[in-house]
């Protein structure tokens, strides 16, 4: 089992304060060793989400990604995120939600959900909502769902989208572009070597949201 390592930490909190690629290759040592710990944190993390799921990604090196920041568009021209970040995908059409896990000194957090819909994803979600949202705010409003994940973050339009009724007793919900949810952890918690179960434990919790949305989003295929 592989635990994530204060010398990750200290790496990624220097890497923040010497943004450059001058002090990047006089550290590129540390940052390997930061890399292939996170690597290793990944694989750990994929394993035990595998007894309880069926995880896409086959491996830590495949949801890690890459620490070189894309600055074409980006007024901030710092050449290196001063983060690492991963993703892991759960297999198959039937099964639906994604997990991000973003390990930063002092903001270190999970998050899970749809992150970006496809157009038509998102339309099915809106219009199950307006038809009837109990099922989702059942889950959503449920004691530990709402302790470890609170509630939707993401993108909103302003008013109505097209289609859907302005005074819609759910439009609050109805809004929204993007249905995720994060849980911060404090550095004690990233370096315990219980971090690990700790963040599966978190996924468990948001499983019945993913069924429920796997559910609607594939009534069509049946």
């Amino acid at each position: 089992m592989s635990a994530i390592q204060k010398s990750t930490l200290e790496f990624l909190n220097q890497l923040e304060v010497n943004n450059n690629r001058e002090w990047f290759e006089r550290n590129k040592e540390r940052y390997r060793a930061a890399h292939e710990n996170m690597i290793g944190f990944m694989d750990s993390l994929i394993a035990e989400m595998n007894k309880v799921d069926n995880i896409e990604t086959i491996s830590g090196k495949k949801s890690v990604f890459r620490i070189y920041r894309d600055v074409r568009f980006s007024k901030d021209k710092s050449p290196y995120k001063s983060f690492f970040g991963a993703r892991m995908a759960r297999a198959t059409k039937w099964l639906r939600g994604g997990h991000y896990i973003h390990i930063e000194p002092g903001n270190s957090f999970i998050a899970a959900g749809f992150f970006n819909p496809n157009s038509a994803d998102l339309k099915l979600i809106r219009e199950d909502i307006a038809h009837d949202s109990k099922p989702l705010k059942t889950i959503l409003e449920e004691k530990d769902f709402k302790k470890v994940w609170g509630t939707f973050k993401g993108d909103s339009v302003k008013t109505a989208p097209r289609g859907f009724d302005k005074d819609h007793p759910d439009l609050d919900l109805i809004r929204f572009k993007q249905f995720h949810l994060s849980h911060h952890f404090s550095d004690e918690e990233v370096l315990t070597e219980d971090f690990v179960f700790e963040v599966v434990k978190s996924f468990l919790v948001i499983r019945p949201y993913f069924d429920y949305m796997s559910e609607v989003l594939t009534r069509d295929m049946k």
